[in-house]
Order: structure tokens, then sequence, then C-alpha cells
């Protein structure tokens, strides 16, 4: 098993900025790519950055490209995302989720754990 916990969501006005982390523990060898996803309010929980094993390769949804940048230090089996230029759109609970599968997932189906979410609030 894999637990992953976030931290670093809160309230912040339209053009500022947000920084999330994501802590794993457990069988963290097992895991591929990490990824973080959002849920807002009677919507799907929808993709939106993903990072392989190694930090090489990454996918972001064209929502946030340009604005949100995910990282990790694997020293600290910790995932971040980086939040820039946020818009009262990108308000949503963030998930950070955990993948044994190859590649870089972009649906949540491909993701085998999951965080407690994250509330981000972004004022207009």
């Amino acid at each position: 098993q894999v637990q992953l916990v976030e931290s670093g969501g809160g309230l912040v006005q339209a053009g500022g900025s947000l920084r999330l982390s994501c802590v794993a523990s457990g069988r963290t060898f097992s895991t591929n790519s990490m990824g973080w996803f959002r849920q807002a309010p009677e919507k799907e929980r929808e993709f939106v950055a993903a990072l392989s094993r190694t930090g090489a390769l990454t996918r972001y949804a064209e929502s946030v490209k340009g604005r949100f940048t995910i990282s990790r230090d694997n020293a600290k089996n910790t995932v971040y995302l980086q939040m820039n230029y946020l818009k009262p759109e990108d308000t949503a609970v963030y998930y950070c989720a955990a993948s044994t599968s190859a590649g870089l997932g972009v649906t949540r189906f491909q993701y085998n754990y999951w965080g407690q979410g994250n509330q981000v609030t972004v004022s207009p």
C-alpha cells in the first residue's frame, strides 16, 4: 500500500500563487508516475498534471499549461504542484495520485492510490 498526504491548499485571490505538496509513504518503490487531479462542485474529477518517476517527462491539462508546474523530490518522497496566475475557475479540491502502471496517465482510472484531497479556492 501507498499512503499520500497533501498539504498547501487554501484561499488566494485571482492572479496569486499556491504550492501543493504530496508526501508519499509505504511501498513507494512500487509507484511509477505521480499525478494531480481536481474536482469542482458537481463536476467530474479531471486531470491536471502528471510526472514520470524520474521527473524527465511531464504532461499538463491545456487549461493549466504555462501556469502550473509539477515536480518531485524523490529523496523526500514528495511531489509538488506550483500554481501561478490562479483563476477563479481553478477553484476545486485537488487530489494527489500515484500510479503503478507504465506511462503518464491522464485519466483517474490509471491511478491506484489517492490522497485525501485539499481545497483550493480562488476569489475574483
